[in-house]
């Protein structure tokens, strides 16, 4: 097959709509969903009944057949899409949003009809996640529906919902003590420690979570065999415990602590700016102390990611 020509905005020329749907298409790197977080939630009407509503929010929609190229729609306020209801069975139903263009499918004209829309696809399975082969849709919800029920409850849909290009940033932190800091205390209460490993760390309004990985490197054990656990603390939310271990004695030695964990973020945290911090708790059982200063790197790779909410 040729070229399709001429190339898009080619001074003079006249596109097809496919040319564009193929721009669309690349633009959003061939994925298809919704483009945030909250785009076209699906929820029980305000006054629980016969259906449910989409709220607002927009998607790219890609099309079944190759070279079709993909769909951007919106949606303003909520939609209300009704729901039959079930009979002596239960019943799940799929909820989509569905593109029906007629250069590819079915006989809806674009100057009277509606050609993206809200779909439901009836008696699904109940593990049903995605479209049926063949059809310009993308998931939205599934409703899984008691038998006997008229009435739709927030109970009964699961989220399908998947961003298209979910958002990343990445940002990396460091600290160098300047002098000699050390944990003497033995008793096994947690200590906001090292004072150095302490950075604001601004998290995004769109960011669902975050992939935290501080590195202590030379971190210094001395006295005795020492034994404490390690946190990063993200505002109020504290990550995975992580264990250190020496059972080197009396000599001053150099370890490398790594502390990992992913925290998911609560909705007050997005849009405001945190204290990230490591707190320590030593054991009463060793009575080996830990130190950093001047020979120790504390690193912190923060990574925000977008998710459905």
């Amino acid at each position: 097959m040729a070229l399709i020509q001429p190339p898009m905005l080619t001074h003079g020329g006249t596109h097809p709509a496919r040319a564009f749907r193929m721009m669309v298409r690349d633009l959003a790197r061939g994925n298809q969903g919704v483009t945030e977080g909250n785009d076209l939630k699906v929820r029980e009407w305000s006054t629980p009944g016969a259906g449910v509503r989409v709220g607002d929010g927009s998607a790219v929609v890609q099309g079944a057949a190759w070279g079709q190229g993909s769909y951007t729609q919106y949606n303003v306020g909520d939609a209300a899409v009704p729901v039959a209801p079930t009979g002596a069975a239960a019943r799940s139903d799929l909820i989509c949003l569905r593109v029906e263009d007629p250069e590819y499918e079915g006989n809806r004209h674009p100057a009277t009809d509606d050609i993206g829309y809200f779909h439901i696809v009836p008696g699904v399975s109940s593990t049903t996640r995605t479209t049926p082969a063949g059809m310009t849709a993308i998931p939205l919800a599934r409703l899984d529906i008691p038998a006997n029920t008229a009435t739709i409850t927030n109970a009964m849909i699961t989220d399908l919902r998947r961003i298209a290009n979910p958002r990343r940033e990445r940002t990396l932190y460091t600290a160098y003590p300047s002098s000699l800091s050390r944990l003497v205390a033995q008793n096994g209460q947690w200590y906001d420690w090292p004072a150095a490993a302490r950075w604001k760390v601004p998290i995004p309004k769109w960011a669902t979570h975050a992939k935290l990985v501080v590195t202590l490197a030379g971190l210094r054990l001395s006295e005795s065999d020492v034994f404490a656990f390690m946190q990063t603390v993200l505002g109020s939310d504290s990550g995975q415990t992580t264990s250190i271990d020496d059972d080197q004695g009396r000599n001053i030695r150099r370890n490398t602590v790594v502390l990992a964990d992913t925290i998911t973020l609560a909705a007050a945290l997005r849009g405001t700016t945190q204290d990230l911090h490591v707190r320590t708790q030593p054991s009463k059982s060793e009575w080996g102390n830990l130190g950093v200063d001047s020979a120790t790197s504390l690193i912190a790779d923060v990574e925000f990611t977008e998710g459905i909410v």
